[in-house]
């Protein structure tokens, strides 16, 4: 396929609401588009994007718009129209943006891109993080916002939690602190029960794989990465992303993925009620199951192969080979 460019290029083009900027920058995108004339455009949409996409509307450059969330935000819904074909990780977002089947045009379904989870299984991933075979293991993490709520309800709840299950926790930095005191005064042979961390980078992976049930918020990558491992979920919504995660988090529950609480209901004994699932064998393998069913890890697969279908003027993929390939399954 003789394509003109797939190397990445940079269109920071600054562009705001205002319409002074916006029609300056117009012109500075059709300058860049000219001269580096790509094959195509892959966006995640924003405001950020309007000049680049207007100018690529002008020259006749096509252009793939990703959406990670259930309900898009505001920047999204404005330069969606924009798009000559969507990728998104969830069935209701094609709807969200006038993209329903009866519209005809092209909006697929293709999970969110996520790392290779294909390269750790769950037996290195234990053997990685020294914890048993046999252990019921509960991962808890808040991201980087409004994690002192998480933090709270494990700190009051740890004692019990860790006669139940091992406990990998994520506390963020200002919360380490405090997590390894309270980890300190544990019984000496419960604390490798008990595993807090700021943060993790490279063993995060490690840690989803080693894990029996996650308790987070609805990020659309943490979604992701749960379902693509085939993992139930205790579901906390960030309350104040405009309803973003509070959408996302209602696709698992409503499969049987998930359970959702709200943000303001999340305590100790939530905490202690969602590690339950644990000990209901039957409970969490029709949670695991629902969960794989909506695991798309072959995600960044299936969103590369529209856009060289969409650079090469070719015809678009065939949807239940985009959807075997978004799903991992081999053809």
């Amino acid at each position: 396929m003789a394509l003109r460019s797939l190397r990445s290029v940079d269109f920071s083009v600054h562009a705001v609401l205002d319409p002074i900027r916006l029609a300056a920058s117009v012109p500075q995108a059709m300058a860049m588009l000219a001269r580096e004339r790509p094959s195509a455009i892959f966006t995640t949409g924003g405001y950020v994007a309007i000049p680049v996409l207007i100018a690529a509307a002008s020259q006749r450059v096509p252009v793939v718009m990703w959406e990670g969330n259930v309900v898009p935000g505001r920047s999204v819904r404005a330069t969606a129209r924009l798009a000559n074909v969507l990728a998104v990780s969830f069935a209701k977002t094609c709807f969200s943006l006038g993209r329903g089947e009866a519209s005809g045009r092209p909006c697929f379904v293709t999970g969110t891109p996520i790392r290779d989870m294909s390269t750790i299984d769950r037996v290195a991933a234990r053997e990685r993080l020294g914890i048993g075979p046999a252990a019921r293991v509960l991962l808890i993490f808040g991201g980087s916002q409004a994690v002192r709520r998480f933090n709270a309800a494990v700190a009051e709840a740890l004692p019990r939690l860790i006669e139940q299950v091992h406990v990998l926790h994520l506390t963020g930095d200002a919360g380490y602190a405090d997590a390894l005191s309270g980890r300190e005064a544990l019984p000496p042979d419960m604390r490798e029960r008990y595993r807090p961390y700021p943060f993790l980078r490279d063993e995060m992976l490690p840690a989803l794989a080693a894990s029996d049930l996650v308790v987070g918020r609805a990020g659309s990558s943490t979604l992701a990465e749960v379902t693509a491992l085939g993992l139930p979920m205790v579901v906390v919504p960030y309350p104040h992303a405009a309803g973003h995660q509070r959408a996302n988090a209602r696709v698992l529950v409503d499969a049987g993925a998930a359970r959702l609480v709200d943000d303001e209901a999340f305590d100790a004994a939530a905490l202690l009620d969602a590690a339950a699932i644990l000990r209901d064998p039957a409970t969490h393998a029709r949670m695991a199951a629902a969960s794989r069913e909506l695991g798309r890890p072959g995600a960044a697969g299936a969103v590369a192969e529209i856009v060289l279908a969409v650079a090469g003027h070719g015809p678009l993929p065939e949807r239940a080979a985009l959807d075997q390939l978004a799903r991992g399954i081999a053809a």
